[in-house]
């Protein structure tokens, strides 16, 4: 990282420092509740995307930013946050962190107890799939800043990754409680939970492992309070209807959870949007349905379908190649449509401008933390309340960022390249066929 007075500018005042930052899920959350961040992604075209968006960012491997780097991140950070690559535990992944989880859970307490990081490392090696070992690196940063001479420990630690992680984080919930090893006695309260999105107003079913961690003296930990009815997925309590659903007078009453249609509509209304769902209204209402790309109940050819008046699949990094259909007439002539970037990240809760960059941008959409789940754990963790309406209203507009800025940025989280991911930045030659 070059240019100090860039670094002065853009790093002033950080808070929260986002490990595996992806696009920005969490900093997107983050920058609507008022607290800034700086991510640590080592993607390429996921930093294009942050560049753009105006969210300070450091493009290297977080391993390699611990152990080499340490010293860049900025003295103000105090909370650590950060949602590990999922893929060797997601059911559509890997399974090779799934397959070894209670070897993983001996690493965490091996790791606080001091035994030679080297040796855990090899073992880590061996596991088979190398992201397996990327779910301890927020331990082994907690660790490196009570290490370093100083630095003070993290405040607050929030992570989050796929359902079957939540046993780890209930390991690590353990130990930072106990204070022992290497922790040195600094103590956290601790608590994690299982959060369905649909729940927190995501127009999507998607459920997350959630950590939320304080040192005493921060407040309390309380539960996140869902403000939204969870969507059943047996089909027989589908059919519910939505005036069935509809909250009472009484004040703690849960909304209906977001539909498709209700999202992409609401985006599309606003001036200037980018999301034009024109295509998939008939007579100027939006009917439609979505069938998977992944199969059902265990048969792959088996693929699932969603209404428009009903929440998303979990949006992935495969969202594009779900079909969707007007009607039953489309389908049986398997004419489709697909939706765009600028929808998928709706059904993600990104602001409907969100300036998507780079490549593989379904990718970098379905790796996301949708924003407006991250602005209710970030608000628990950091003010042990939920996010006001007016924070939440106010999350549907990305602010525009000038391309100075964008330059900027890039120039602090790439320089020179000489210290980005190796190999992140070539660009493979396009082959011309000589004219004949």
């Amino acid at each position: 990282m070059n240019s100090p007075g860039a670094l002065a500018h853009h790093l002033d005042g950080i808070r929260i420092l986002d490990l595996f930052a992806g696009p920005g899920g969490l900093d997107v959350a983050a920058h609507f509740l008022g607290f800034r961040s700086l991510g640590i992604e080592w993607d390429r075209n996921a930093c294009e995307t942050r560049y753009a968006a105006g969210l300070p960012t450091i493009h290297a491997d977080v391993s390699v930013m611990r152990q080499t780097r340490f010293h860049e991140i900025p003295e103000s950070v105090d909370v650590l946050a950060g949602g590990p690559p999922c893929q060797s535990f997601s059911v559509a992944g890997t399974g090779a962190g799934r397959v070894a989880l209670d070897t993983v859970k001996e690493f965490i307490h091996r790791l606080v107890s001091g035994e030679d990081e080297g040796e855990i490392d090899q073992e880590l090696h061996a596991l088979g799939d190398p992201r397996t070992a990327l779910v301890l690196e927020p331990l082994r940063w907690l660790l490196k800043a009570i290490d370093t001479e100083g630095r003070d420990p993290y405040n607050v630690i929030v992570l989050e990754q796929v359902p079957t992680v939540l046993p780890l984080w209930e390991v690590y919930a353990e130990v930072l409680s106990s204070g022992e090893g290497r922790l040195g006695g600094i103590k956290y309260e601790a608590a994690c939970w299982a959060l369905k999105t649909e729940q927190f107003g995501v127009p999507q079913t998607r459920t997350r492992a959630v950590l939320v961690a304080r040192r005493p003296g921060h407040g309390g930990i309380t539960p996140l309070e869902p403000t939204h009815l969870p969507f059943d997925l047996y089909r027989r309590k589908r059919q519910a209807t939505r005036t069935a659903m509809l909250p009472t007078d009484a004040p703690d009453a849960k909304k209906p959870w977001l539909s498709m249609a209700e999202a992409l509509n609401a985006a599309a209304n606003i001036q200037g949007s980018p999301v034009n769902v024109s295509r998939l209204s008939t007579d100027d209402e939006m009917k439609f349905f979505v069938v998977s790309n992944y199969g059902s109940g265990g048969d792959p050819k088996n693929r699932g379908r969603r209404l428009s008046s009903e929440p998303a699949f979990t949006v992935t990094g495969k969202i594009s190649r779900n079909k969707v259909y007007k009607s039953t007439a489309e389908y049986e002539a398997d004419k489709w449509d697909r939706f765009t970037i600028p929808e998928s990240g709706v059904l993600q809760t990104f602001p409907h401008n969100f300036p998507w960059s780079g490549n593989d941008q379904a990718q970098q959409v379905g790796n996301a933390v949708p924003p407006r789940l991250g602005m209710h754990v970030l608000s628990n963790a950091l003010r042990g309340d939920a996010p006001s309406a007016a924070e939440l209203a106010a999350a549907t507009t990305w602010p525009t960022v000038p391309r100075s800025t964008t330059h900027e940025l890039r120039s602090i989280g790439c320089g020179d390249r000489s210290q980005c991911p190796p190999t992140s930045h070539k660009v493979t030659p396009v082959r011309r066929t000589p004219a004949p």
